[in-house]
């Protein structure tokens, strides 16, 4: 074993001497830095470094004294799998159709996950040991991803870049008990939006409780780094993958779940290496996301970050300007679909709900553990909460906008407010710049995703004009989840394009409208209950089911629950069908019997996708 290891240390060693061979002199002549990643889960920016009086984090407080705390940084997706697909790839997953939570689609044809131009570059590259990325892997991304993963085994001299990641803080800790009380209930700040109640303050204490827990993780690394002499050789970035484990945080594109936090620090050593912005001991305004964090370590490193990324260095030899607004999103959450997309400037929060009949706090099973979530719910039921308490549980606004300066808890909706005309005009125009320039495949149905996709990445279908229509896609989402009355007569034209997401929009739009609209579109959506796409068809069952009389509700459900038989249909269609019957309430009661008949085990493209629709089918199950 120790002549293969010698071997294999030989190997590595041979490498580097030939990629350092092959790069310019001066490239070899410059030290390069190691980069450390420490990364925990599920918390915001609730630390001592932050202002945070009530956060007991000592550990990352010491290392931003000396490095720098980045004020303004958002994960992109409020949920880990999104995240972190976007921390790899330097890509937004709504232009790559990752965007939803545990999916799985190919990497975008000729491009690589930024670890793996670190490599051919000669930098050891180890993952300890979470991915849960919605990508594929375009091959070997790293040297060693487990749990004995560590930037000790190298090659001797080898520059390093390693990811250390921290569960201490998962959502599931803030709600595992019996627990040890550290930080006191009774002091805890309560959100605006929550009910103050004794076991809203119990989890939101065990969450500063568990924060503590990954800043002492995090502590032991650094420790381990300084004793092991690299302190100076190495840049350190701490940073959570999305914010608090929290209902209405984690999985919601806010700034309650987007907003991390990020402290890096850059030794002397490599001075150049730091922006204007960056301040020891200090705190940077800049605007930064973690698509960013990809093209900012090839910068690091002493790579140009390649083109088609669709973030900007921060930091490195190819550091870029300072960009104006942050992008996030939110689709499908576990087994519930949903589509939102928001813009931030700093203080400014815009969003955009483009399924406004979707209340906010639909039921996912994994989310209803927490028992914040379930007193919140249940007194919202009794009528004991206060509006702002109260949205949680009620259909979405199209638009939203929060002045985060006198309203940190984005509990007063501005976009209705006519001083704030040209701030929701500014927001609005980034954000339809940004899908427009990513190609936001998530206007898209799931299923479609995959099905327009045929086998190819839909980050490569959605940037061909003849696959994806992009524009008229977006126009007839935009006029469907607006909900204004005029736009009946144009969505009405829509209901024939040749296009099956466009003919998808123009039925949702009538759904989202309600009864009359519904009865106004009456014979159009039958017509539509033969479409040749299932999601159309799922759509206009929905409506005609949810608003239609008694006669189309017997029409619809023989066709939902057919539809939703996983022997006969993909599990992307299944999904959505079964969230339709879900959607349709006490009504689907007659077909009880046939809905819990149906099979919960199927075909899917990868494992990932295969608990969702039996979380449906038990939530069907329940009257």
């Amino acid at each position: 074993m120790r002549l293969q290891a010698t071997g294999y240390r030989l190997r590595q060693l041979a490498v580097i001497v030939l990629l350092v061979g092959t790069s310019s002199t001066a490239l070899a002549a410059e030290p390069r830095p190691n980069i450390l990643w420490l990364t925990s889960e599920d918390h915001g920016p609730q630390m001592g470094c932050y202002g945070d009086t009530f956060a007991t984090t000592p550990n990352i407080d010491r290392l931003a004294a000396r490095g720098c705390v980045y004020m303004h940084c958002w994960s992109n997706a409020p949920v880990c799998a999104p995240a972190r697909t976007t921390l790899i790839s330097g890509l937004y997953p709504p232009s790559t159709g990752a965007e939803h939570m545990r999916s799985m689609v190919p990497f975008p044809a000729g491009k690589k996950m930024f670890p793996q131009y670190l490599r051919e570059a000669g930098y050891y590259c180890t993952n300890n040991a979470k991915e849960d990325y919605n990508l594929t892997k375009p091959g070997q991304v790293w040297d060693e991803s487990s749990k004995k993963a560590h930037w000790k085994n190298r090659a001797d001299g080898q520059p390093f870049f390693a990811v250390f990641n921290c569960e201490k803080s998962h959502e599931s800790k803030v709600r595992a008990r019996p627990h040890e009380q550290i930080h006191d209930p009774a002091k805890v700040r309560v959100p605006a939006y929550h009910p103050d109640t004794p076991e809203v303050r119990q989890d939101w204490a065990q969450y500063y409780d568990v924060v503590s827990e990954a800043d002492a993780v995090a502590g032991g690394r650094l420790e381990e780094l300084a004793k092991a002499g690299l302190a100076d050789d190495t840049i350190v970035f701490y940073f959570a993958d999305h914010g608090p484990g929290m209902p209405r945080s984690k999985r919601w594109p806010r700034e309650s779940g987007l907003h991390v936090p990020l402290v890096i620090y850059i030794p002397d050593k490599f001075l150049d290496l730091r922006s204007a912005d960056y301040l020891p001991d200090g705190k940077s305004q800049r605007l930064v996301s973690f698509v960013d964090f990809a093209p900012t370590v090839l910068s690091l490193a002493g790579i140009k970050p390649l083109d088609w990324m669709q973030g900007y260095a921060f930091l490195g030899k190819y550091q870029t300007p300072p960009q104006r607004h942050l992008f996030g999103f939110r689709g499908r959450m576990d087994e519930r679909y949903d589509l939102v997309r928001c813009v931030t400037d700093g203080r400014y929060v815009y969003i955009r709900n483009f399924r406004p009949d979707k209340i906010y706090g639909q039921h996912l099973e994994y989310m209803w553990q927490t028992p914040t979530t379930r007193v919140w719910e249940q007194l919202f039921k009794e009528g004991k909460l206060n509006e702002a308490q109260s949205a949680f549980w009620k259909p979405k606004p199209p638009e939203e906008l929060y002045d985060l300066s006198a309203d940190p808890d984005e509990v007063h909706n501005l976009a209705g407010d006519t001083a704030s005309v040209d701030v929701l005009k500014n927001m609005r125009a980034s954000l339809g710049a940004t899908m427009w320039a990513i190609r936001d495949v998530g206007l898209l149905p799931e299923g479609e995703i995959h099905r327009r996709s045929h086998g190819d990445a839909p980050y490569d279908m959605g940037h061909n004009p003849e696959r994806y229509p992009y524009d008229s896609v977006r126009a007839t989402a935009e006029l469907a989840s607006s909900l204004h009355p005029v736009d009946l007569r144009k969505l009405n034209k829509a209901f024939d394009d040749a296009d099956s997401a466009v003919r998808y929009w123009a039925v949702f739009g009538y759904l989202m409208r309600g009864r009359e609209a519904v009865a106004a579109g009456h014979d159009a959506l039958v017509a539509k209950l033969d479409d040749s796409s299932p999601d159309v068809q799922i759509a206009a069952a929905e409506a005609l089911g949810q608003y239609g009389s008694e006669a189309d509700l017997r029409r619809v459900m023989p066709l939902l629950i057919e539809l939703a038989n996983w022997d006969r249909h993909d599990v992307f269609t299944v999904m959505a069908a079964l969230n339709a019957l879900y959607a349709l309430g006490p009504k689907v009661a007659p077909w009880r019997e046939q809905i819990a008949a149906l099979p919960d085990k199927g075909p899917a493209p990868d494992k990932r996708y295969e608990e969702y629709p039996k979380r449906i089918l038990r939530d069907l199950a329940s009257p």
